[in-house]
């Protein structure tokens, strides 16, 4: 497989002290960022492939479930959902909702960052709190390294790996394990759009990290979402990442090929049908990404391969001095406001 040419180069990095501790960029510079437009490697049947998965996960599988919870929340309303992913596998999720909705309301489909689960209802109020309907998606077979923990196993096996999920099964597409979490996110979307308070034309996806990776395949999967924002989105552009980034999880792939030095061609294949800059290239849904400079888990240059291959109107907020947690709140209130101005605008024109 070819290389773009940037992948061997030293990264350019500058440094910036405060109290005595010292920050650097982990990757390119800003104005570097702004020109990067890598080549990344695509399979010709990348389409076929999907709509093959797709098509087949939606033949089995039960209706979803959302039953009405009791706790100690009294202003929003909480689900406990099931939903059939890939293969019909039962995935977990929590739904809240302002008190007895009316209408049909906008809703946010949210994916969970890398290691994390559903963990606990009373944790993700913010989109709820602001008028939406929000649906938290677990993650199979992960929930068990941060947060209150995830409810979804993941009954299939895999050939050797490396610890953590990003070496399941990579030897070939068919069995790796992002084609059953990016087919889990898709059915996640056709879950929600059945609740009779869900806007069915305003359903949007988002996610941190892992979950903003996840988002990139929703927007290249679902051809009708209102809008994306993939924020410090992981799962994008293998190739580059694997070469710069020093700590995990990309980390995983780069032992995996430590050990296993024969593969490295079917391993860059496999990735190639999950990498989010090619989900980008076939979004049509408006986009407003995250970046920061000093992340040293997602190397910024992954995130803004997938920023400029976006194919539909995307904007990026840059946060020059945070790592890997990026604008947190502040994205947030950002991400609140600019979907306002989306449905004011009531357009999706092309950028």
């Amino acid at each position: 497989m070819a290389h773009d040419p940037v992948h061997r180069q030293r990264p350019t990095r500058s440094t910036l002290t405060t109290e005595g501790n010292t920050m650097a960029l982990t990757d390119l510079t800003i104005d570097e960022l702004r020109r990067y437009r890598p080549a990344v490697a695509e399979p010709g049947d990348f389409d076929d492939f999907w709509r093959r998965t797709l098509a087949a996960a939606r033949a089995v599988g039960a209706e979803p479930r959302f039953e009405r919870t009791d706790g100690p929340l009294t202003s929003v309303e909480v689900y406990d959902v099931t939903f059939p992913g890939h293969d019909g596998d039962p995935i977990r999720g929590w739904l809240t909702c302002p008190k007895n909705p009316t209408g049909l309301l906008p809703t946010i489909v949210e994916f969970v960052g890398y290691g994390g689960g559903r963990g606990l209802p009373e944790e993700h109020l913010q989109w709820s709190g602001a008028g939406f309907v929000h649906l938290l998606v677990d993650s199979r077979g992960q929930g068990s390294e941060w947060g209150h923990g995830g409810d979804t196993p993941d009954p299939v096996g895999s050939g050797p790996a490396v610890p953590g999920v990003m070496t399941r099964g990579i030897l070939d597409p068919e069995t790796y394990y992002y084609r059953r979490a990016f087919t889990d996110a898709v059915r996640a979307v056709d879950a929600v759009r059945t609740l009779p308070f869900v806007d069915a034309a305003r359903v949007s996806v988002t996610g941190g990290s892992q979950g903003g990776g996840i988002a990139l395949a929703v927007a290249g999967l679902v051809p009708d979402l209102h809008a994306v924002m993939p924020d410090v989105p992981y799962l994008c552009h293998y190739r580059r990442a694997v070469d710069v980034a020093t700590l995990a999880p990309f980390t995983e792939l780069t032992r995996f090929l430590a050990v296993h030095r024969d593969v490295e061609p079917q391993v860059f294949m496999t990735l190639s049908y999950f990498d989010g800059v090619n989900f980008a290239k076939r979004a049509n849904a408006p986009a407003l990404f995250s970046g920061a400079l000093m992340d040293d888990i997602v190397p910024p240059s992954t995130v803004f391969a997938a920023y400029h291959a976006y194919a539909a109107r995307a904007a990026i907020e840059v946060y020059p001095f945070n790592g890997h947690e990026g604008g947190q709140l502040f994205q947030w209130r950002r991400q609140v406001a600019w979907m306002s101005g989306l449905d004011r605008a009531g357009s999706r024109s092309p950028r």
